[in-house]
């Protein structure tokens, strides 16, 4: 394709309708769909969150019970909520409810360190925070770390909230589809994080469109391990299982052993997760000399993070079907391109771009790099209903990716094929994708710094097997000892685990051009040496 020259995917047949049918009947909430079904095929089970089951009508009396609940607690239209908290029953329906209030709800893991949770609550302004206690321990240590109250929920379980704050609520906008549905933060590069506004259209367009590739419906059973504070979980599996009458199981985080039970004994048909968590799944099975037993299991895909093709064949050889790939990022909500149910491909392609949204690669800006190989390879800009609205409250962190027309600057390089599939060929930013989730560099190396024995750090990402991990490398004051026990315990209690290095690698002197720039490129290949020998 010619450089600098927007295409828009063309419409397509999904699962017996035209994408474009299905976008001009999305509603204009989270919400509405899920209660349609309610009234309509209110026996269809609709939630499984360990061993409660609900079916559709249960699903819609707690959401409107929550309303009411959400209410009486002094949540007005426009005012922001907060959820700390795993994937679970709870989290679904303060979610679903606020949708119908026009409350917008920051979703935050709550494996999130301290640090992390209180510079997003510092930027997020809720008028309340919940707290999934049931789910998570963490979101428990969280809430008693806030001084919230403790309550139990006669249906959502025990469940701790905060004091009423003090807030102005956002306008509610006249079109509730232009509306914001969720908060998904992503730490910013300068370490301060970055609420992604998602609108409900952007999100139900996902939930629409990639639901119906992945064939969607009543009766089918989706595995729900992803978090529903990362976009992809909340998006694609979440409402997409939801919005299309499909029953999900909420799992607050994940486990082999208990994955494969549940392929076994709940008949799972739809399997949703990032590479590493297929390749912890093949460990196990391995591990325990067992084969695979997985009955009804009819769509496996991965995404969240780059899916190796060494990890692509082995997941295939064993589950005996394709092992799907997609790609997007936060502020696509999230999906760009995605493979088609009945392709089976053996390349690394991420599929085509999703039908009638608008896309062009821009020419890279010389960088000192060698000649690109051909006019196809660019910056890939995108521009749809998935499209965010903007970094809340951070105009000009808006400004440098969202054009005033709506065009968004993934920050990724790629390429199309005479077929129109999409490949990334490489990331414009230092971003790691540690098991799905965002890390930028910068925020680690922050942290570290504050260590009084650290002059200098530079983290990097190290490729393995279906997942990247983090390499720090660190530069300690001259004659200074460090005790590497104590320097880790000191990063674990101000990072979330998934953030923490997996080695850290201690210098005399990081290298560094004549003018100071550490020399990242460097350290990258020294950190895969290490790991490849």
């Amino acid at each position: 394709m010619a450089l600098s020259v927007s295409y828009q995917a063309p419409d397509e047949a999904i699962f017996g309708r035209l994408a474009s049918e299905l976008i001009a009947e999305l509603p204009e909430r989270l919400s509405t769909r899920v209660l349609e079904n309610a009234r309509l095929f209110g026996d269809q089970p609709a939630i499984v969150d360990g061993h409660v089951r609900w079916n559709y009508a249960e699903l819609g009396q707690e959401i409107n019970a929550a309303c009411d609940w959400l209410t009486a607690m002094g949540i007005r239209p426009g005012d922001r909520i907060m959820t700390v908290s795993e994937n679970c029953r709870a989290l679904v329906v303060v979610l679903l409810a606020a949708s119908e209030l026009n409350v917008w709800v920051a979703i935050v893991n709550s494996r999130l360190s301290a640090q992390e949770v209180d510079l997003i609550q510092g930027n997020c302004q809720p008028r309340r925070v919940f707290y999934t206690c049931d789910a998570s321990p963490e979101a428990c240590q969280h809430a008693d770390r806030h001084g919230a109250d403790r309550y139990q929920h006669p249906q959502l379980g025990g469940l701790a909230i905060s004091s009423l704050y003090e807030s102005e609520p956002e306008p509610v906008s006249a079109s509730g589809a232009e509306q914001v549905a969720a908060m998904i933060y992503t730490s910013g590069t300068t370490g301060t994080p970055k609420g992604v506004m998602l609108t409900h259209r952007g999100i139900l367009y996902i939930a629409s469109i990639s639901g119906g590739m992945r064939h969607l419906s009543h009766g089918q059973r989706v595995y729900g391990v992803l978090p529903i504070s990362h976009v992809f979980g909340l998006a694609s599996v979440c409402m997409g299982s939801l919005y299309n009458g499909a029953c999900l199981y909420t799992v607050p985080r994940f486990d082999a052993a208990q994955l494969l039970i549940a392929l076994k004994q709940e008949r799972i048909t739809v399997l949703q997760g990032v590479p590493a968590m297929y390749s912890r799944a093949l460990e196990f099975l391995k591990r325990e000399q067992r084969p695979l037993d997985a009955p009804a299991l009819i769509y496996i895909s991965a995404g969240g993070s780059p899916l190796d093709s060494d990890t692509k064949k082995r997941v295939e050889a064993v589950f005996g079907q394709t092992l799907h790939n997609g790609y997007g990022l936060t502020e696509a909500s999230p999906t760009i391109s995605q493979t088609r149910i009945d392709d089976s491909h053996a390349t690394s392609t991420v599929g085509r771009v999703l039908p009638l949204l608008e896309y062009r690669l821009e020419p890279l800006s010389d960088s000192g790099t060698a000649e690109q190989p051909d006019d196809e390879v660019g910056e890939l800009w995108v521009r749809g209903p998935n499209v965010m609205k903007g970094y809340f409250r951070q105009p000009e962190a808006t400004r440098v990716t969202l054009s005033d027309d709506g065009w968004l600057n993934t920050g990724d390089i790629a390429r199309l094929d005479h077929d129109n599939k999409l490949y990334i060929v490489g990331r414009s930013k230092e971003l790691i994708i540690r098991s799905g989730f965002n890390i930028y560099p910068p925020d680690v190396e922050a942290v570290i710094n504050e260590h009084p024995a650290v002059t200098l750090t530079a983290v990097v990402g190290r490729q393995i097997a279906g997942n990247e991990e983090v390499v720090a490398f660190v530069q300690c004051e001259p004659g200074v000892e460090v005790d590497m026990a104590e320097l880790k315990a000191f990063i674990a209690e101000r990072l979330a685990p998934y953030k923490r290095p997996t080695q850290i690698v201690l210098m005399d002197a990081l290298p560094s051009t004549a003018s100071g720039k550490i020399l990242k490129g460097r350290l990258r290949d020294l950190a895969q040496q290490e790991s490849d020998s």
